[in-house]
């Protein structure tokens, strides 16, 4: 049974405190109506639980997730899904600044486009853009893929780690350290599964990887599964 929470007069403490089962509630599905931009929606999940948020969000939407199905019909304001666990989160319009930063794990989709910043410092979120990225995504990158199908502004993978970057379109430049390499077919299945997953119409093939020269850090063969 799906669970409806109006946001028109609504308080956000009190929506995340159900969402969060902290009321005892045992509901598995949320519609969240009328957010108007509000801030700090469906953040700090940890249940298996899928929220449909009908409309534009603010700052840090669906941050710390854990777990959740989450998903905005809508615009998301800077940092959704910051920090993310696991779970799942899509946004169905752009995404502002930082979307997926510091992201552990869990699968981040834009259907549209995402600004500046786009996994900045993730460290093990995949994120599939189904368009264009701002300047300096990827930026310290350590683990994870960023999948842009669109193209990529100035700065992209500046001083990366380990993370991978798959780009579709043309990067307009590339950050310190940030260069193309091989796609292997392992990659290519990698990559198109990804695609799959986020439920983007896409050919693995039409994509270049760009990773890390390992120039700028102490890089050691014998440490990589830590990156």
């Amino acid at each position: 049974m799906m669970r409806e929470i109006d946001l028109t007069d609504g308080d956000i403490r009190q929506l995340n405190r159900i969402l969060q089962r902290r009321d005892g509630n045992q509901d598995a599905l949320f519609t969240v109506t009328n957010p108007m931009g509000r801030h700090s929606l469906a953040a700090g999940l940890m249940d298996d639980i899928e929220v449909q948020i009908k409309g534009h969000v603010g700052y840090y939407c669906a941050g710390m997730n854990k777990h959740a199905q989450i998903t905005v019909d809508g615009n998301a304001g800077v940092g959704v899904a910051e920090n993310m666990m696991s779970g799942c989160v899509r946004v169905k319009g752009d995404a502002s600044q930082s979307a997926g930063a510091t992201g552990h794990g869990g699968l981040l989709v834009v259907e549209g486009n995402a600004s500046s910043r786009c996994g900045i410092s993730m460290k093990g979120i995949d994120i599939v853009v189904q368009g264009s990225v701002g300047h300096n995504s990827a930026f310290m990158a350590q683990s994870g893929h960023l999948v842009i199908c669109g193209d990529a502004d100035d700065g992209l993978g500046d001083s990366i780690y380990e993370a991978v970057i798959y780009l579709r379109g043309e990067a307009r430049g590339l950050g310190a350290d940030c260069i193309e390499k091989e796609v292997t077919d392992e990659h290519r299945a990698t990559l198109q599964g990804l695609l799959d997953t986020a439920g983007i119409v896409a050919d693995a093939n039409d994509f270049r990887r760009y990773g890390s020269a390992r120039q700028l850090y102490n890089f050691k063969i014998d440490n990589v599964s830590a990156y």
